[in-house]
């Protein structure tokens, strides 16, 4: 079974030579944006170290009972920690509970494995726990963890850990990937790979999902009619998206953030656009609005917008207020000029 890590084969190679050889880390860490493939390459080592039939040393099958539910992650020696569902961080309650179950012996496999998702999400009592774990791992214990950069982390975590860090492929790589690995039509191979940044998971899964670039048209056509909007009409926008009441179109903080990256995307573009810069655009199928737009807006005003934008990200995850956080970004939107 090939790991299928399209842009990570140096990592796959340097993985498989450590189970080849007999040296596995007790901790390994895999950075990088979300969408470039830090879970699934995490999940494929997964496979490789419990493998009950392996092809060649480093090498999982796919096909026995732990690479596949390894791959569902559902198998009996694999624990899962991530952010649960209406919280905000990942608590140390979880991280107390992971430590019990690796203090048990392997059920059926070669080693337990530990699988942190995004673990920059964790609060700092929760790293702090997680750091006993790391000094004095048990035996037959393998972790794995996630983040979006080895920065987020405490140094002490890091510093114990083998990192990986990932990087996403040239967005042109990438649509070829895609063409020929992936079977994509040309057009929208190349409009993915242009909306993923080069990021191989994230471009797999807007094909998989269409409904995520439905919903990306849906916040760039948002973003359109607010330009030409008052301050009054953003003001009832940002009620109806973010306020208490029940309203149609309505979206959660998760979802708030989301629309805020998309729009990070198309004033990014307008920047490159109106400075006259040669990077390629993340909106390609918006490149007559950019470029209309590009002369009236200066680079200095479009990158304003880029630092709210970036402002509001961090902000979302102080627990701010999201009606009022909507209505603060959309209040220095400049109106388009006709």
């Amino acid at each position: 079974m090939d790991w299928n890590v399209l842009g990570h084969e140096w990592a796959a190679h340097l993985l498989q030579q450590h189970i080849g050889r007999g040296e596995l880390r007790h901790a390994y860490l895999f950075t990088g944006p979300p969408g470039v493939g830090r879970r699934t390459l995490a999940l494929r080592f997964a496979q490789a170290i419990n493998c009950l039939k392996p092809p060649a040393p480093g090498e999982p099958c796919g096909a026995c009972r732990p690479c596949q539910q390894i791959q569902r992650m559902q198998q009996v020696d694999l624990s899962v920690v991530e952010l649960e569902p209406e919280r905000t961080e990942i608590r140390i309650e979880q991280i107390r509970s992971l430590q019990h179950t690796l203090s048990l012996t392997p059920v059926e496999s070669h080693y337990r494995v530990a699988l942190l998702l995004r673990f920059e999400q964790a609060n700092a009592n929760a790293q702090n726990s997680l750091l006993k774990t790391l000094e004095e791992a048990p035996e037959k214990v393998i972790l794995l963890l996630t983040a979006g950069a080895a920065e987020n982390l405490l140094p002490t975590i890091v510093s114990r850990c083998e990192v990986l860090r990932l990087r996403p492929l040239a967005v042109e790589t990438l649509a070829i990937e895609l063409t020929g690995k992936y079977n994509l039509p040309a057009e929208e191979a190349r409009l993915l790979a242009h909306l993923s940044g080069g990021r191989v998971g994230y471009a797999l899964r807007l094909h998989a999902e269409p409904g995520l670039l439905q919903q990306r048209q849906a916040w760039l056509e948002d973003l359109w009619q607010l330009l030409q909007q008052t301050k009054r009409a953003r003001f009832t926008f940002a009620a109806q998206k973010t306020g208490s009441r029940s309203a149609r179109g309505k979206i959660d903080r998760e979802g708030l953030r989301q629309m805020f990256l998309v729009w990070q995307s198309f004033w990014r573009d307008l920047l490159l656009a109106s400075s006259g810069a040669s990077a390629p655009l993340v909106n390609l199928d918006r490149q007559a609005t950019i470029h209309s737009l590009a002369g009236q807006y200066s680079p200095d005003e479009t990158l304003a917008r880029l630092v709210d934008l970036q402002l509001a990200l961090q902000r979302l995850d102080d627990n701010v207020n999201p009606q009022l956080l909507l209505e603060a970004l959309l209040l220095d939107w400049p109106r388009l000029r006709f």
